[in-house]
């Protein structure tokens, strides 16, 4: 089976998901009362949260871009000028999950490779369609906002530490359930991961992100909200089942998610731009009463 096949596949699932969900999240959500004006069509509230989302996502654009480029030289770049945290790790949780995967089944296995790459793409790209379809641009924005964080920190992690995963570290001990169950599922993860790359987990990260968010904004979409949490969860889970996280790159990655929304609300309510405006505005007026 080609890459293409694969993405096909995935994307077949990922797009009946979004049905489905569209209809049981969106179209199924709390209706406000009649009143206060007259509400905008669908297109038209696509077309004007978009437009009012646009410099976020252009931003979330180029650092997806500068990652896949950076991601070609970012394994020279680290052992140039990176710590190897590998053997630390190891050091601090021995065989941990090793002991997560002493649990495994048949359909254990099944399932926590299907949510670590459909649930995972699922995760992340329906929140996007969701959102962009409510009345109140902001949980779109933040959202941009916190992928932009997480893609900027975990590049910024790349390229300053080197860790390799359990199952690469300790093959002994830890198998590689993802592959040996679906071994078309290399031609996709190769694609966006390299053996080193695990510090923090961006599969924790950015599945944490969108909990995090469903949080947040729980009254937009109320039958949301257990759905991202339970597949953040089980997402979170698979990275160790499938012996490709340690426990600390979860960790990590859940501090990235929840550092990453804090800093994007803040930005999006203009709480730091607004900080900075003072503080550019007081040096403008030291700078003139010092003259």
């Amino acid at each position: 089976m080609a890459l293409v096949d694969v993405l096909l596949q995935v994307g077949a699932v990922v797009v009946l998901g979004h049905v489905l969900s569209l209809l049981f999240v969106v179209e199924g959500r709390p209706r406000r009362g009649a009143g206060g004006g007259a509400s905008l069509s669908r297109r038209q509230r696509l077309r004007s949260n978009l437009t009012a989302a646009a410099p976020a996502f252009g931003v979330l654009a180029a650092v997806l871009a500068i990652n896949k480029v950076v991601r070609n030289v970012s394994i020279d770049i680290a052992w140039l000028i990176g710590i190897n945290l590998t053997g630390y790790i190891y050091a601090l949780e021995s065989t941990l999950v090793a002991t997560v995967q002493s649990f495994a089944t048949p359909t254990l296995t099944a399932y926590f490779g299907f949510v670590y790459v459909f649930g995972y793409t699922f995760l992340l790209t329906f929140p996007v369609l969701a959102y962009a379809l409510h009345d109140d641009v902001r949980p779109l924005r933040v959202l941009f906002l916190s992928y932009v964080l997480n893609y900027g920190i975990g590049l910024l992690c790349y390229l300053l530490f080197v860790a390799y995963g359990p199952r690469n570290f300790m093959p002994e001990l830890v198998e590689p359930l993802l592959y040996s169950s679906w071994p078309q599922s290399q031609l996709l993860v190769q694609q966006v991961n390299t053996n080193t790359n695990v510090f923090p987990s961006l599969h924790t990260s950015l599945s944490a992100t969108v909990a995090i968010i469903a949080v947040r904004f729980r009254s937009v979409y109320p039958r949301w909200l257990p759905i991202a949490v339970a597949l953040a969860v089980s997402i979170v889970i698979s990275t160790m089942y499938l012996g490709i996280h340690w426990a600390t790159d979860v960790v990590a990655g859940v501090i990235v998610a929840w550092a990453s929304v804090k800093i994007s609300v803040r930005i999006d309510d203009e709480s730091l731009s607004a900080l900075l405006r003072r503080w550019r505005r007081r040096l403008r007026e030291t700078d003139a009463a010092s003259k």
